[in-house]
């Protein structure tokens, strides 16, 4: 199981750079190994995002952007859905991960029996 983060090195947004750095700073502070996929300067990263983000997670108009988040080749979700998964203590089943012992989210599953 990989965990991989597409973003882009280059992008002209400040609000795509601040989303991502959120991301990757996020899964690096919690020691959560994951894969950097930079879809600016790998254009098969790009094509491989692309074309493996769910049709009813696609915008509207133009293409995916990131920050998008997968396990292996199981697509997560974009920042709107880390971000929630973030603030309702559920970041490490939304990774599909197991969480860390004392963990607030490892405690809610103890608290639930599960």
């Amino acid at each position: 199981m990989v965990l991989k983060v597409f973003i882009a090195s280059s992008s002209g947004s400040t609000k795509i750079k601040k989303q991502q750095q959120d991301v990757v700073s996020f899964l690096e502070v919690n020691k959560i190994e994951f894969e950097e996929k930079d879809i600016a300067a790998n254009e098969e990263n790009r094509k491989w995002m692309r074309e493996n983000v769910p049709e009813d997670s696609r915008p509207a108009t133009g293409n995916p952007l990131p920050p998008r988040i997968f396990n292996d080749n199981q697509y997560l979700g974009d920042y709107d859905a880390f971000f929630e998964a973030r603030e309702n203590n559920a970041v490490y089943a939304f990774l599909g991960l197991t969480p860390p012992p004392g963990s607030k989210e490892a405690e809610a599953l103890a608290k639930q029996g599960v």
